[in-house]
């Protein structure tokens, strides 16, 4: 098409190319002034007519080639979902995603071929899907039914700690929500998460917006591949995962906007190159719970200022016939932000 610049070029597509389309592609290297859109309803518009459902309260969300867990997020008790799948085997994949999440009982509708001779409308419950050859252009209409034990991600940081695979390294759902408002995500930034153990900070840090991203640097192998594990079944399956060791993994990472240290901190050059790395105005977060992380944090407290607080949290435990209160290990917690200036401490 580029090759004929200069001549009249008519680009045919389906629905609405400014949805996730050829629109958007062609616009990356085409003037906006050198073309003419004519729009057609999209999948969605027509999903949502042959459903009679309000489009503005529906949650439309385009799975055509793209992972399926982008869904996970939104599964909640009542919701309504378009999802515009890939290809034929798209809307039992979904089902089964749903059935063994425990959404079985939702109603997933499909539709194929909408505005075509082939328009097909079928009804089905997730967990007793059964329909096969769909067409390969379909949309599934999904009425989230949740059972009793459903993965429902809620939407406040701090989530469970059982819904994250670990080994005991992870920063717990109080300290981790404290944490996340803390690193206060604005649209569009990058945070790093160094010494991420399961990922869980960097995983609640995508969740808070879709355009969010994260790096999570793991010198463990098995943890590494626990954090990808951990980033498909919350929905952020582009959640990068650097394995090394800081602060040689950092080396050739893109700037980050926000910059949480939840391990390995006290190493030679941790602290002084993730400041480094940091964005003009950019957040860091760093958590505390040994004695030699905690001089780190004091040290570059007193030399550069940000806050300081001190996380004391206890649990409700059994102690004989009766209940006390257990301790958690203390957590400091030190929180800067990066003059505007750029300049590195």
């Amino acid at each position: 098409m580029l090759a004929a610049r200069g001549q009249p070029v008519a680009v045919l597509a389906s629905g609405d190319p400014f949805f996730y389309g050829v629109g958007v592609t062609l616009s990356r290297c085409v003037p906006r002034a050198e073309m003419r859109v004519f729009s057609a309803p999209s999948a969605f518009s027509l999903a949502a007519a042959r459903m009679g459902w309000a489009l503005q309260d529906t949650i439309c969300l385009s799975l055509h080639g793209r992972p399926l867990d982008l869904i996970r997020p939104h599964l909640h008790p009542q919701s309504r979902i378009l999802a515009l799948t890939s290809d034929s085997d798209g809307p039992a994949a979904l089902a089964e995603l749903l059935v063994e999440n425990g959404f079985g009982g939702s109603a997933l509708s499909v539709l194929e071929a909408l505005g075509g001779p082939r328009e097909r409308v079928s009804h089905h419950r997730a967990g007793h899907f059964a329909l096969s050859g769909a067409d390969m252009l379909n949309v599934c209409a999904i009425e989230v039914e949740a059972g009793d034990h459903a993965r429902v991600l809620a939407l406040t940081p701090g989530l469970d700690d059982d819904l994250f695979e670990h080994d005991g390294q992870i920063t717990k759902r109080e300290v981790r929500a404290l944490t996340l408002s803390a690193l206060a995500p604005r649209r569009g930034e990058r945070l790093w998460d160094i010494g991420a153990g399961s990922g869980s900070i960097g995983i609640e840090w995508m969740l808070a917006d879709p355009s969010l991203t994260a790096i999570a640097i793991e010198a463990d192998a098995t943890r590494a591949a626990r954090i990808r594990y951990n980033a498909g079944r919350f929905g952020v399956p582009a959640l990068a995962v650097v394995e090394g060791a800081a602060p040689a993994a950092l080396a050739a990472l893109a700037a980050a906007d926000a910059v949480f240290i939840g391990g390995g901190g006290s190493e030679p050059g941790v602290m002084a190159t993730a400041l480094a790395g940091l964005r003009p105005g950019g957040r860091l977060v760093a958590n505390a719970v040994t004695t030699e992380m905690e001089r780190v944090l004091l040290d570059h407290h007193a030399r550069l200022g940000g806050s300081l607080i001190r996380i004391d949290i206890a649990r409700a435990a059994p102690v004989g016939r009766m209940t006390g209160w257990r301790p958690a290990m203390p957590v400091t917690q030190w929180r800067w932000r990066k003059p505007e200036s750029g300049e590195s401490p």
